[in-house]
């Protein structure tokens, strides 16, 4: 009788341990992927940013826009 307890604690704990394996390989494997996520992102970032001379232009017509139109209400005829 003894025998066959242990034998069914015996294959319990290997379908435990077993689990546990399989839940920490397929972690492995998800943080593995998201490293070379990582790195994929870390290469590709600074081309898909608006680089500074970019934004500085285009800044630059924006505020040109605002200016006409700043100047446009400044001559407005029903002003006070």
């Amino acid at each position: 009788m003894k025998m066959d307890t242990q034998f069914v604690i015996n294959v319990l704990g290997g379908i435990v341990i077993g689990g546990v394996g399989w839940v920490a390989r397929e972690l492995w494997a998800a943080v593995k992927a998201l490293r070379e996520d990582v790195k994929r992102i870390e290469v590709a970032l600074p081309t898909n940013y608006v680089q500074k001379n970019e934004f500085s232009d285009n800044l630059k017509e924006i505020k040109e826009i605002c200016r006409q139109i700043f100047d446009k209400l400044d001559n407005k005829q029903d002003k006070p």
